[in-house]
C-alpha cells in the first residue's frame, strides 16, 4: 500500500462528510444554535492551521490560512457570534492535538493533510446547505465557497510526504489517523452540546 492510500484509509474511517452534524447541516436540520456553536468552537481550531504551515516553513500558506481566519471570523459575524476559546471537551482535545501534531515537521505534514483533504467536499456540502436551508447573510459563505475548490493544499502536502523515509512517512501517516479522530470528535462533542 503506498502512502497516499495508507492516509486516504485512516481518513476513510472518520470521513467527516458521514458525521451526523454535518449530515444535518447539508439538510437543513441543523438548529442555528448548534451553527454559532460550530462557528465559535470550531474557529478556534481554524485558528491554529497558520501554525502547522508555518513549522513547514510554508510562508505562502501561512498567510493564506491567515486570511482564512477572517473569513471564518466573517462566517461567525454572520451568524451574531465570534471565535471564541474552546468550552466543549472534545474541541479543546482537538487543539491540544493541533498544537503537539504541529510542532513538528512530520506530524504536521499527517495531521494537516487529514484536514485538507476532506475540505473541499465538506466546504461544497456546507454551503450548499447554508444556500438552500438557512437565510443567513451572504458574509457566511465565502470561507466554504473558497475551500470547496480548494485541493492545491493537500496536493503540496502530499508531494512533501512523498519526498519523506519510509519511517517518516509512517509518523506522518499516525498523526494523520489522530487528527482524522480528533476532527470527528470536536463534532460530535458540538452535536452532543447542541443537537440532542
Amino acid at each position: 500500500m503506498d502512502y497516499k492510500q495508507a492516509l486516504d484509509s485512516k481518513i476513510s474511517k472518520y470521513n467527516l462528510l458521514k458525521h451526523p452534524f454535518y449530515q444535518a447541516w447539508s439538510a437543513g436540520e441543523l438548529p442555528v444554535e448548534a451553527l454559532k456553536c460550530y462557528a465559535r468552537e470550531y474557529g478556534a481550531f481554524i485558528s491554529t492551521l497558520p501554525k502547522g504551515w508555518e513549522t513547514l516553513n510554508d510562508a505562502e500558506t501561512v498567510e493564506e490560512e491567515t486570511e482564512h481566519i477572517e473569513m471564518w471570523k466573517d462566517f461567525a459575524d454572520g451568524l451574531d457570534t465570534e471565535i471564541s476559546d474552546a468550552q466543549i471537551p472534545q474541541v479543546k482535545t482537538l487543539l491540544d492535538t493541533a498544537d503537539t501534531l504541529f510542532s513538528n515537521s512530520e506530524t504536521a505534514l499527517g495531521a494537516l493533510y487529514a484536514f485538507e483533504a476532506q475540505q473541499p467536499e465538506t466546504a461544497k456540502s456546507k454551503l450548499a446547505g447554508l444556500k438552500a436551508f438557512y437565510q443567513l447573510p451572504e458574509k457566511v459563505e465565502p470561507y466554504f465557497e473558497t475551500h470547496s475548490h480548494n485541493e492545491h493544499e493537500a496536493e503540496k502536502i502530499l508531494e512533501r510526504i512523498g519526498a519523506l523515509s519510509s519511517d517518516a512517512q509512517g509518523t506522518a501517516i499516525q498523526a494523520c489517523e489522530q487528527m482524522s479522530t480528533a476532527l470527528w470528535d470536536a463534532l460530535t462533542g458540538i452535536h452532543d452540546a447542541e443537537c440532542t
